[in-house]
């Protein structure tokens, strides 16, 4: 007969299934692994199964990452009686299918940003999650960067007032992984899986910080795109010497490399935003600045563990931006973690995303950020790309 206390963990356990076990896999395999081992948690997610259409590949995965078994169709992961929470970290092409798949069948879903591929699929998601929210299920959508400790303070800071009435956003998310044009053709390169570019992979995620941030929503967008390279070798195609030679078989870029845009804020308040993934040198770079009446706020994610801080309000002589080293018990995540002044990484924010999926499940509230602000930043987006296609070319008259 089961002990008393094994039925008790047992019952008090969320089992996890996952679709997908690359990069971002790997990174929420990370915080579903972690979570329990930090934080005091009211459910103790069971890594349960993990999926992907290679067997040997998933496989391996399940063993690398801890997850007790592994799938090779996502509908027979979401079938599963140990599973009760479906993660979706697949391409955008298919996080409509699976994620309503779940939700239609009982489930809880953490979904990857941006939330689908188009604004339609967006809508019909944020419409089963809706649906699915009446008989108790939670819906969110995987927008990491808000479970970094400095920018969830800078986020308090902001709401407490200490920049004052905010004036002025501006973000830029910059990195270099395709400055060479013969890169391959992976899928983030294609428009039918990817949904779009560097405009989707980064700017979804500078939208919602800045939305985040700012404490309210973009009411209009002027942007530009550009695709610098228009077409790259085959995944495999080019052997050594084959790509630079021509030799290689190569496919069209239906995607862009990189987006400028500047926005309004419900307040009035003005945005600009850059996205690309052509600067050279620039691995990971996203840094965001907030300006206000009575001061400003800016975050480095290259210092991740930091704010830099000016308040306006004091005397000019004694001004100027100081440093906040956010590694205080009492700051966001932090009264688990270590010592004050020993920084956590970009791992720790799928660690805390976890967190905050199954505190909201137990307490039966609805998780932050909800499959409806999903939608809302894919509307941004496709306001952007609308914005692009129609901004008019001036062509100077020749002298």
């Amino acid at each position: 007969m089961e002990h008393p206390e094994a039925q008790q963990a047992e019952a008090q356990g969320l089992g996890i299934g996952m679709v997908g076990y690359a990069f971002m896999g790997a990174a929420h395999s990370q915080g579903w692994r972690t979570a329990a081992r930090v934080f005091d948690l009211p459910l103790r997610p069971a890594m349960a199964a993990i999926c992907g259409r290679d067997p040997d590949a998933v496989r391996a995965a399940a063993d690398k990452h801890g997850w007790a078994a592994a799938e090779t169709d996502w509908r027979d992961l979401i079938a599963r009686d140990d599973v009760q929470l479906v993660d979706v970290c697949t391409p955008g092409d298919s996080h409509a299918e699976i994620a309503i798949a779940a939700l239609e069948a009982g489930k809880h879903v953490l979904c990857e940003k941006p939330l689908a591929n188009s604004v339609a699929e967006a809508e019909a998601m944020a419409d089963a999650a809706r649906r699915a929210r009446t008989r108790g299920q939670r819906a969110m959508v995987g927008f990491n960067y808000r479970r970094t400790p400095a920018i969830a303070q800078a986020r308090r800071m902001v709401a407490g007032g200490r920049i004052g009435v905010l004036r002025h956003v501006r973000v830029t998310y910059l990195q270099d992984w395709i400055v060479d044009p013969e890169f391959p053709l992976v899928w983030r390169l294609r428009r039918e899986l990817a949904g779009s570019g560097a405009l989707g992979d980064l700017g979804a995620h500078i939208v919602d910080l800045a939305q985040y941030l700012a404490g309210e929503r973009l009411v209009g967008v002027s942007a530009l795109t550009e695709t610098f390279v228009r077409d790259r070798p085959l995944p495999g195609a080019a052997g050594p010497g084959a790509a630079h030679s021509g030799a290689a078989a190569r496919g069209p870029v239906t995607v862009d490399d990189a987006a400028l845009f500047t926005g309004r804020l419900a307040s009035g308040a003005l945005a600009s935003f850059e996205a690309s993934r052509f600067a050279a040198g620039r691995k990971n770079s996203l840094r965001i600045e907030l300006n206000g009446d009575h001061g400003s706020l800016a975050f480095d994610l290259e210092r991740l563990n930091e704010l830099s801080f000016h308040d306006h309000t004091v005397p000019a002589a004694d001004s100027g931006f100081r440093r906040i080293l956010v590694t205080e018990p009492d700051h966001p995540y932090l009264e688990a973690w270590w010592p004050p002044g020993h920084g956590l990484g970009y791992d720790h924010t799928f660690v805390h995303q976890a967190r905050d999926m199954v505190a909201a499940i137990a307490a039966g509230t609805d998780p932050e950020p909800s499959f409806e602000d999903g939608l809302q930043v894919q509307r941004v987006l496709a306001a952007v790309e609308d914005s692009a296609e129609k901004n008019c070319v001036y062509t100077p008259v020749p002298a």
